[in-house]
């Protein structure tokens, strides 16, 4: 007997990586080995050197097969051994393993859009629906199209162990979000990864397209965002941490650093309207959507707890998001003493 895995990977694609995958069959027992793919077909190699090596981190039962069929997340490796430039989530693991002590969570809601025929799902032929407003979290058929994907991916995510714990439609027709987390910044990354991959592959089966543009739609219209919840242990006991996280993140060159990691067409959503912050100007406030980062009432009430990022694109690399925070906050922390 056999079983099946597949083996995902993040491209080289600019401005935006790519997911691929393939397909390995295994004899029942055998572990997941290291594989190679042709990266001048992923813009992660030239032709006259093309191979690339696939090395498993992370994997799932695989719920569109089901058996004992799995999903393989892999970093990528040149042939000798070196890290591929493509492979930031082997720039986060040190970063997390030096603040592990800390404890940090994240819950990342993950908005996305549905297209279908060159449009996005729901939107009239050649117009524009009615104006956003009656459609987040929307019910009926004239506020809500998409359901039946948003929930098989739902299933799937849970039937593969993801730490997925929500969804919701959006403000657009057609845009949805679900959320994964708690988790720490790799597990949460990896999950996010895999149930990216998921959506992508159900959305397929119904011939329909989900893309994580920042700005899938011009006008008066809100992005799509990938908003990041955070906390460390301190946090979550005191609030003089989250005040001392709010101020690292608009710490000299911090804002710039930032933004530059936090996903492609970032200028196009970050206009300070649709609630959003400017993108080239930081600040922080208490139940504010429309700050760079926001603080929950309740944190301010109970004086612990996380804050929320606000400024991650839906495109965001979650593996370069959670490296950021951890290393920007975590080391003004330990500075501070607050841990």
């Amino acid at each position: 007997m056999a079983f099946k895995a597949e083996y995902i990977w993040i491209d080289g694609t600019e401005p935006t990586p790519k997911l691929r995958s393939k397909t390995k069959v295994l004899a029942d027992g055998a572990e997941l080995p290291t594989w190679g793919f042709d990266g001048s077909s992923t813009n992660q190699a030239e032709g006259h050197a093309s191979d690339c090596v696939l090395k498993p981190v992370f994997s799932c039962p695989d719920p569109i097969r089901g058996g004992d069929n799995v999903l393989v997340l892999c970093e990528v490796y040149n042939v000798d051994g070196s890290i591929h430039p493509t492979n930031t989530r082997a720039l986060l693991t040190p970063i997390a393993e030096q603040y592990a002590g800390q404890e940090s969570w994240f819950g990342i809601e993950q908005e996305y859009t549905f297209f279908k025929d060159g449009r996005p799902y729901g939107f009239p032929v050649g117009g524009f629906p009615g104006p956003q407003g009656p459609y987040y979290c929307g019910i009926g058929a004239d506020e809500v199209v998409g359901r039946d994907i948003v929930e098989a991916h739902m299933d799937a995510c849970i039937e593969a162990g993801l730490a997925i714990s929500g969804i919701n439609a959006e403000v657009m027709p057609g845009q949805w979000e679900f959320q994964i987390g708690p988790a720490g910044p790799v597990e949460v990354s990896d999950h996010m990864w895999m149930a990216r991959y998921l959506l992508y592959r159900i959305a397929e089966d119904y011939g329909v397209s989900a893309t994580l543009d920042a700005k899938p739609a011009k006008g008066d219209w809100n992005g799509a965002g990938a908003h990041t919840n955070f906390s460390t242990k301190a946090m979550r006991e005191g609030y003089d941490a989250i005040i001392a996280a709010c101020e690292a993140l608009g710490g000299e060159g911090k804002v710039e650093e930032h933004i530059a990691g936090y996903g492609f067409g970032i200028e196009q959503r970050l206009t300070g309207h649709h609630e959003t912050a400017p993108f080239n100007v930081y600040s922080y406030g208490v139940s504010n959507r429309g700050a760079s980062v926001r603080i929950p009432w309740q944190v301010e009430v109970d004086k612990k707890g996380y804050i929320e990022d606000r400024r991650p694109n839906a495109n965001a690399d979650p593996y370069v998001v959670t490296r950021l925070l951890v290393n920007t906050c975590c080391s003004v922390l330990e500075t501070k003493g607050l841990v």
